[in-house]
């Protein structure tokens, strides 16, 4: 491929995506690798950003005290054990679901990285909402 750069050898290697099926098939390794570490870094990532979002089952159940719900029999800590369960779980297989969407878009070839069109995807749809609201 004239003008692309791509890494030979090394973690840069191994966490890049394959350039095309060729590549899966003569190193199935480095496929493997680069998913597994996308898919665990997207999880990963999904996992902190509820913490700061605001979203973190303590902040969802502070919001449903702060307007007047409950879960019946539950107090409040056993409220947020509750909700950590579904919250956590559910915001990993996120992660995972975006990086797979990732990846997909990686191994199909897309213009640019999945990764690259997952964000401005977010990014135009963000705006979206912005005007939307406006």
């Amino acid at each position: 491929m004239a003008g692309h750069s791509a890494p030979v050898g090394g973690l840069a290697y191994y966490i890049s995506p394959p350039r095309d099926w060729f590549d899966i098939q003569r190193d199935p390794f480095h496929a493997l690798f680069y998913c597994t570490f996308v898919m665990g870094s997207c999880a990963f990532f999904s996992r902190i950003w509820i913490d700061v979002s605001g979203s973190a089952p303590r902040d969802v159940v502070a919001n449903l005290l702060q307007n007047d719900m409950t879960i019946d029999g539950l107090g409040k800590e056993a409220m947020v054990k509750y909700l950590a369960r579904y919250i956590h779980i559910a915001a990993t297989f996120g992660g995972v679901c975006i990086g797979g969407l990732c990846i997909f878009a990686d191994f199909m070839g897309a213009i640019g990285s999945g990764t690259g069109i997952m964000l401005a995807v977010t990014i135009i749809f963000s705006f979206f909402e912005q005007i939307s609201k406006e």
